[in-house]
């Protein structure tokens, strides 16, 4: 059974001022739509067709490109907009809350390393907050598409927090500011989705 590009669960311009509503449109309409016709053209034919997006990533092979490359945009994207949303930013609440405080101190110094994974990370990438085993959480980068799903990331787990640092995420508004934009990204997170993936996973 073939993938579907997911729809956006807000209009395109419903995170302005913070991500603008062309961002959206090309990042969700062409490199989303882009991911999700190359995983399944990747996947035909194949055990994979049958198998859901996060078990072909969890059993992925490092050497099969094709669907690390694809399979990740695909599931990286979907997880970003979900983790978004017009009614977002402000601090987080519930467990996930009591769980950032825990380890790291308190939501400004969560806030302060998650920015520097994200503006550190080398050329394109993500930067993830992931949730292990007894709900302890880790804050990481990875490189292209890859994700924590995939069993050779050094820091698997599950994601409960993304945000994509590929220049056509953010360049038509930013230009090269990525921090800016990063900054910017704290103001429309849906901290209540972050929360109920935190709770399911932990």
């Amino acid at each position: 059974m073939a993938f579907e590009l997911p729809d956006l669960p807000y209009a395109k311009d419903a995170l302005e001022p913070h991500i603008d509503a062309q961002t959206m449109e090309i990042h969700h309409g062409k490199h989303h739509a882009g991911y999700t016709k190359k995983l399944n053209a990747a996947i035909e034919g194949t055990p994979e067709e049958k198998k859901s997006i996060e078990d072909i990533l969890t059993e992925l092979d490092p050497t099969n490109t094709a669907v690390r490359n694809n399979g990740g945009g695909f599931y990286n994207h979907k997880l970003f907009w979900e983790v978004m949303g017009p009614e977002g930013g402000g601090k987080p609440n519930g467990e996930i809350a009591e769980a950032i405080d825990k380890h790291f101190g308190s939501y400004e110094d969560f806030k302060d390393q998650f920015s520097k994974a994200a503006a550190g990370r080398f050329g394109s990438g993500w930067a993830w907050l992931t949730v292990h085993n007894g709900g302890k959480l880790e804050i990481s980068s990875t490189p292209n598409q890859d994700n924590p799903l995939m069993p050779f990331v050094s820091a698997a787990g599950e994601p409960v927090l993304a945000l994509d640092v590929w220049e056509h995420a953010y360049y038509l508004k930013y230009q090269n500011k990525r921090p800016d934009y990063i900054a910017a990204f704290f103001n429309v997170i849906n901290w209540d989705k972050v929360n109920e993936l935190y709770k399911a996973h932990k």
